[in-house]
């Protein structure tokens, strides 16, 4: 990402849209009297070097946030300064000291920090744009590929400063500023005795949860429990049940993909122990992709919540059944180029003979009556996953219920506050293609658990959709039920309902509620579907 030069010396802030935040705090809407011994003045050079050009604010404890000018390099900064200095200023500046030695793209760069006794102050990097507050305040929650943008920023940032075995301590909206030019930095670290690296790391799902629906989901104000006078106290709340539980990101906004939304949500689980920030910068970084290559999110993410062998490796999902797919075309040319050749030297012969009829199964029966169909197991030529309501992040691994191996399925993600995707989504289907019509007499799949409910249904729709939009008009073409509704199955289930007098060539298996994983999380794997008929 490139480094932001700042504005030119004698830029002007427009309408007092820049706010850098202060360090530790975030700045107000309306900022504290201060009471300060030999106030700072426009134009004041401070340690021979930095001269103050604007007063921007005021942050919540106090401190004067200016921008000014380093004279010596000729570069804009921001100067944060406190009344009084020593004792009372020696967290500040242990806290900017530690910093200045981490030196990363997303990190504000801290250039100075010193004590005069009567005050003390700060000078770091000047950053010309907005907090994350600011924007979202301005302009709504954010796109979920921008917000894994941001996401991937901090931590990033956090991976960095946690290297060194420092913590930041003062991850929030206001301390996330995006610069004009696109950057995001981290701004403002922190540190008491309560800081951990899992506060941290905890509140990059505060990031992530704000940036997504504009709310903060973190009740106390600062994760380690400092008086609410701190910036975050300000942010509007997360939308709770009865029992304080927040809602999903899902559940407040269309269009939040279900790997960043499981994410986010793990994040801010007490009970989940998060990963390093070195292995969430990584996760958050694979999944940070261009707007115009979002259709490689369907490999998913790597969660860390997943038992061992859970999730697929996201390059078998992308393209393993491609690679199966290409193998067996060229399986299927060769068998057609061998027929073609036998062919060419049995016909090259001169003692030709009449072809001799083979008897098959709807040939007729000496006195022409037919022979009772043989019922079989029908070949499955393809097998889709329909999510009308979803971004179709779970439409990988459909081929695994069609492999003859009951280790290994397709599943869905996990939902939670209830067992009806969430309350997200009226349901999700795989959708099967025999090939051809037939005469079926049953359909039986084997799933990871008890307590789905399933029901089958057909229409003569062949052109597999490739968007939700698509999905739902095939889920509404699909009105046909066969059968009743197998509710609250159990682990095998077998449907008979089919009538013997159709053909079925499209099969839909519409499933409306998921089997619970525990109390409070909703899943279900499906392993492997046959069919048999004739």
């Amino acid at each position: 990402m490139p480094s932001n030069t700042g504005p030119s010396i004698d830029a002007i802030t427009e309408g007092g849209r820049v706010t850098q935040v202060g360090e530790g705090q975030d700045a107000e809407e309306t900022s504290p009297a201060v009471a300060t011994v030999g106030a700072p003045t426009v134009g004041e050079l401070l340690a021979e070097r930095y001269e103050l050009v604007e007063h921007i604010n005021n942050d919540s404890a106090g401190r004067l946030v200016w921008r000014g000018v380093d004279v010596v390099l000729r570069r804009p900064v921001a100067v944060i300064l406190r009344y009084p200095g020593g004792d009372s200023a020696t967290e500040m500046l242990q806290a900017a000291v530690a910093a200045s030695r981490v030196i990363h793209p997303n990190l504000v760069g801290v250039y100075d920090a010193i004590d005069e006794d009567d005050r003390a102050y700060v000078v770091r990097e000047w950053v010309d744009g907005q907090s994350l507050r600011e924007m979202v305040a301005a302009d709504g929650a954010l796109d979920p590929a921008r917000a894994t943008a941001i996401g991937n920023a901090v931590a990033s940032a956090l991976a960095a400063v946690h290297a060194t075995g420092m913590v930041h301590g003062n991850v929030h909206p206001g301390t996330v500023m995006i610069s004009d030019d696109g950057r995001v930095v981290l701004a403002d670290a922190r540190t008491d005795g309560a800081d951990s690296q899992e506060n941290d790391l905890r509140a990059v799902g505060g990031v992530l949860y704000f940036a997504l629906t504009g709310h903060w989901p973190h009740r106390e104000a600062p994760l380690h429990g400092a008086t609410a006078g701190h910036g975050r106290a300000a942010l509007p709340d997360a939308v709770r049940d009865a029992a304080g539980a927040i809602a999903a990101p899902r559940q407040m906004r269309a269009g939040v993909p279900a790997y960043l939304d499981d994410l986010t949500m793990d994040l801010l689980d007490r009970e989940i122990a998060p990963p390093s920030s070195d292995v969430l910068s990584a996760e958050l970084s694979r999944l940070d992709i261009p707007a115009d290559e979002q259709f490689l999110e369907q490999a998913g993410p790597l969660r860390f919540t997943a038992e061992p062998g859970e999730e697929p490796s996201p390059l078998a999902a992308a393209g393993g059944r491609r690679v199966a797919l290409g193998i067996a075309g060229l399986l299927a040319v060769a068998l057609v180029g061998l027929l073609i050749g036998v062919n060419a030297l049995g016909g090259s012969s001169g003692d030709e003979k009449e072809p001799v009829a083979q008897p098959t199964n709807s040939a007729p029966a000496p006195g022409g009556s037919e022979p009772p169909a043989q019922v079989r197991k029908l070949s499955i030529v393809d097998v889709r996953i329909i999510d009308p309501d979803g971004d179709r992040a779970e439409v990988r691994d459909a081929e695994k219920v069609i492999d003859d191996d009951d280790d290994a399925g397709w599943e869905t993600n996990t939902y939670r506050t209830n067992a009806k995707f969430g309350g997200i989504k009226r349901g999700m289907g795989i959708w099967i293609d025999l090939g051809a019509p037939h005469s079926v007499k049953q359909l039986e799949a084997t799933l990871s658990a008890t307590g789905a409910t399933v029901e089958l249904r057909t229409g003569t729709r062949g052109d597999f959709p490739s968007s939700s939009a698509g999905d739902k008009q095939l889920v509404n073409a699909y009105s046909t039920k066969i059968g009743q509704p197998n509710e609250n199955g159990g682990t095998k289930m077998i449907f008979d309902g089919f009538e013997a007098e159709q053909k079925y060539q499209y099969i839909l298996f519409w499933i409306t509620k998921l089997p619970a994983k525990d109390s409070e999380k909703w899943k279900l794997a499906v392993q492997e579907i046959t069919v048999q008929g004739s």
